[in-house]
């Protein structure tokens, strides 16, 4: 009788270690889903922003500092790798995509250009979707973070290398917003 209860308890013990590490699995895969979808938004952005800068400097031509500063930024944003570089390039390049914006609104006939009422529309969409798949992002990674360090689940994670993941955010409080399009 007392082996029977031991191989029971035995059983449930492994069972719930299984558990465990199928947790952790599941929480890493959906973090690494939830950082393609950011990678995916980040991706659309960069790719209007050639066309807001092509549009913008056929009216304001003279400002080429502004626009390589622009066309910089978005090449070390699409160069970089994980959420820290992530994170530290989009800064530089929402700084420098709000240096444009203010650099356009100087410009009013920029605002009854129908392209230009388009890429605003495309970009707030995009910024809007971005917000949203940093704040799922780091949702995901706060639940996987948690079981990391959680007992018992940290002795699995320890044992099989799951380590924490950083979350993707933003350090400027002015980054945290949508920016301001107003052509």
């Amino acid at each position: 009788m007392a082996l029977i209860l031991a191989l029971v308890v035995v059983g449930l013990a492994g069972l719930g270690l299984i558990a465990l590490y199928n947790r952790l699995v599941q929480l890493n895969v959906r973090a690494d889903n939830a950082w393609a979808d950011i990678d995916v938004q980040l991706k659309r952005r960069h790719d209007l922003i050639p066309n807001l800068v092509r549009t913008v400097e056929g009216y304001a031509s003279h400002e080429q500092k502004s626009f390589q500063a622009v066309i910089e930024a978005r090449g070390a944003a699409m160069a970089a790798r994980g959420p820290a570089q992530k994170e530290q390039a989009e800064q530089r390049l929402g700084a420098s995509l709000r240096q444009l914006f203010a650099l356009a609104e100087a410009y009013p006939e920029l605002r009854a250009v129908e392209s230009v009422q388009v890429l605003q529309a495309s970009l707030g969409s995009i910024e809007e979707n971005l917000q949203s798949a940093r704040r799922y992002y780091n949702a995901v990674v706060r639940d996987f973070n948690t079981a990391t360090v959680q007992f018992p689940s940290n002795l699995i994670a320890t044992s099989f290398g799951f380590r924490r993941r950083p979350f993707f955010e933003l350090e400027d409080p002015a980054e945290a917003t949508v920016p301001p399009v107003r052509f």
